[in-house]
């Protein structure tokens, strides 16, 4: 969807994701509901996978670092190829076990918690 067939409060939402997300370092990951909470919107984890869906055409938005709650690749379809998301976070050390990030309580990476 373009950003002029999205409603002004969700482009606004949609933008305030990528900011958050821009700030994930690399070889870590956060989570679509952490995202959310950060934004003041618990239960808006649903918008934060729609942001993420429409930002695979802005290369400054690693959207290969948002996960679920449980450290799986629920977004991987949207990389193009099956495992781009996977090969893109590997490259950052990463690793990726069956879909799912390994040791992810050690790679999660909490904007309420980073974000002071």
């Amino acid at each position: 969807m373009e950003r002029s067939k999205l409603s002004t409060n969700q482009a606004g939402f949609f933008e305030d994701v990528y900011e958050v997300v821009r700030l994930i370092p690399a070889g870590r990951v956060s989570s679509y509901g952490a995202i959310a909470q950060y934004l003041g919107s618990k239960g808006s984890a649903r918008m934060v996978g729609w942001a993420m869906h429409q930002a695979h055409s802005l290369e400054d938005v690693p959207a290969h670092r948002v996960v679920n709650r449980q450290g799986l690749l629920t977004g991987k379809h949207h990389f193009g190829a099956p495992d781009r998301m996977q090969q893109l976070l590997e490259a950052e050390g990463v690793t990726i076990k069956d879909h799912q990030v390994q040791h992810f309580e050690q790679r999660f990476w909490d904007p309420s918690r980073e974000l002071l």
